[in-house]
C-alpha cells in the first residue's frame, strides 16, 4: 500500500493549500484525456484516492493515526465534481458546489424603457416632463422580506442551507459526485414558511408611479435619456435597474426638422417678390422680419441664424432656412389685367420667347445662373 504523502509528494505537514496544488500539478498530468500513458490511469486513481482523504480534515487524522486508506480506488465517496474543476481550471464546478455557497434572493432588477413623444417646441428649448411609470416598486406589506410580517426565512431542510444538494453518478472515470441547486429551496438554502401574500414572496409589486424628466434641448426622435435607478426593483427589494426615456418627436405642421436645422415655406405676393418687401414670420422665438429683396425668384431661400434646434452635445443652435413660394394671382378683375398688360408691353413681354432650363434644376444650378447673369 502506498503512502498518500508520497503519491502526492508532499511532506506530512503539509498544509491543505499545498496538498491541493500538488494534487491539481498531478491531476493534469496524469487525466487519461490528456496522456497516453497506459498506466496513467491507475495512478490517477491512487492520486484521486490520496487526495480524497488527505484534504478531508476527518479523514486525515484517521489516516494519520494508522486507520489505513479512507476510501476505495477511483473517486471515493466525498471526491465531488469541482475537485475536478479546480484540477484542470483552478476553479469550481456549477453553482451551489464547494465554495459556491447559497444563491442570493437580492437581485438588482431590470432596467426599463419607456417611449415619451413630445413637441418641437420642447426638442428646440428642453423643458420638464411628468410622466407616468409602470414598473417594479419594493412590497409595501413585506418591504422586500419576502414574508409575511412577523415571519422569517427558514434553513432549508433538504441542503441545510448550503443551497445545493450532491449526488453520485459513475462515469468512465469511476464515481464522480455532482452538485445541483436544491430542487426543495431553489438554491437559496432558505425556504419561505410564509410568503407575502401581497407580492406572493418575491418582495416586489408592479404600480404606476409619476416621475418628473427633464428634456435636454437637442433631443431628437430616437434619443434616449438614461436614469439612474429609475427601473425595475430587483427582487427580495434588490437594487433597482435603469430607466431610459426614448423620445419620438411630433411632425409640427408647419416647420420641417433636418438634423438641427428647421425648414419652413413662406408665401410672397408676385408684386411683393418683383418690388421687395419686409414681411412677418412666427417662428418658435416669436416673430421675426423677413427682408424679401426685389426679384426675388420662386424656391430661394433666406437663412436665420441660430433660429433652430439647440446642438445636443455643443453650444449654440441650428438655422431657420425659409424658402419662398412666389404666388401668382389668380381671379384678376379688368383693371388689374389692364395694368399687367401695360407692364408686359413696357417690358417687351407680350409675346415673351421661350427659354428651356434643365428639369428638376437644384438650388445650387439656380445660383450659379442668377451669378451669371443667365
Amino acid at each position: 500500500m502506498s503512502d498518500f504523502y508520497d503519491v502526492l509528494g508532499v511532506s506530512r505537514d503539509a498544509s491543505p493549500e499545498e496538498i491541493k496544488r500538488a494534487y491539481r500539478k498531478l491531476a493534469r498530468k496524469l487525466h487519461p484525456d490528456v496522456t497516453s500513458d497506459p498506466d496513467a490511469g491507475d495512478r490517477f486513481k491512487e492520486v484521486s484516492q490520496a487526495y480524497e482523504t488527505l484534504s478531508n480534515p476527518e479523514k486525515r487524522a484517521q489516516y494519520d493515526r494508522g486507520g489505513g486508506q479512507a476510501g476505495a480506488a477511483g473517486f471515493g465517496q466525498g471526491f465531488g465534481f469541482s475537485d475536478i474543476m479546480d484540477a484542470f481550471f483552478g476553479g469550481g464546478g456549477a453553482g451551489g458546489g464547494r465554495g459556491g455557497g447559497p444563491a442570493s434572493r437580492t437581485q438588482r432588477g431590470q432596467d426599463a424603457l419607456l417611449r415619451v413623444d413630445i413637441d418641437l417646441s420642447e426638442a428646440v428649448f428642453g423643458g420638464e416632463r411628468t410622466v407616468q411609470v409602470e414598473t417594479a416598486v419594493v412590497c409595501p406589506t413585506c418591504q422586500g422580506s419576502c414574508c409575511r410580517p412577523g415571519t422569517q426565512p427558514e434553513t432549508c431542510d433538504i441542503c441545510h442551507g448550503a443551497g445545493s444538494v450532491q449526488r453520485v453518478v459513475r462515469s468512465l472515470l469511476g464515481q464522480v459526485m455532482t452538485a445541483q441547486p436544491c430542487p426543495t429551496c431553489r438554491g437559496f438554502g432558505t425556504v419561505l414558511p410564509a410568503p407575502c401574500l401581497e407580492c406572493s414572496g418575491e418582495g416586489r409589486i408592479r404600480a404606476r408611479r409619476p416621475l418628473n424628466v427633464r428634456i435636454p434641448a437637442g433631443v431628437d426622435t430616437g434619443t434616449r435619456i438614461q436614469l439612474a435607478s429609475q427601473g425595475e426593483v430587483g427582487t427580495a427589494g434588490g437594487p433597482p435597474g435603469d430607466l431610459y426615456i426614448e423620445i419620438r418627436e411630433r411632425q409640427h405642421p408647419i416647420f420641417t426638422r433636418v438634423g438641427d436645422d428647421l425648414h419652413c415655406t413662406l408665401e410672397v405676393p408676385m408684386t411683393a417678390a418683383a418690388l421687395g418687401a419686409s414681411m412677418p414670420l412666427e417662428t418658435l422665438d416669436g416673430v421675426d422680419e423677413i427682408d424679401v429683396r426685389g426679384g426675388a425668384q420662386p424656391g430661394e431661400t433666406i437663412v436665420l441664424r441660430d433660429r433652430g434646434v439647440q446642438h445636443l452635445r455643443s453650444a449654440g443652435r441650428g438655422d431657420l432656412v425659409v424658402t419662398l413660394d412666389v404666388r401668382v394671382p389668380r381671379d384678376l378683375d379688368d383693371e388689374q389685367v389692364e395694368l399687367l398688360r401695360r407692364l408686359a408691353e413696357i417690358r417687351g413681354e407680350v409675346r415673351p420667347d421661350a427659354k428651356l432650363s434643365p428639369a428638376h434644376q437644384g438650388m445650387f444650378a439656380k445660383l450659379r445662373d442668377r451669378l451669371s447673369g443667365r
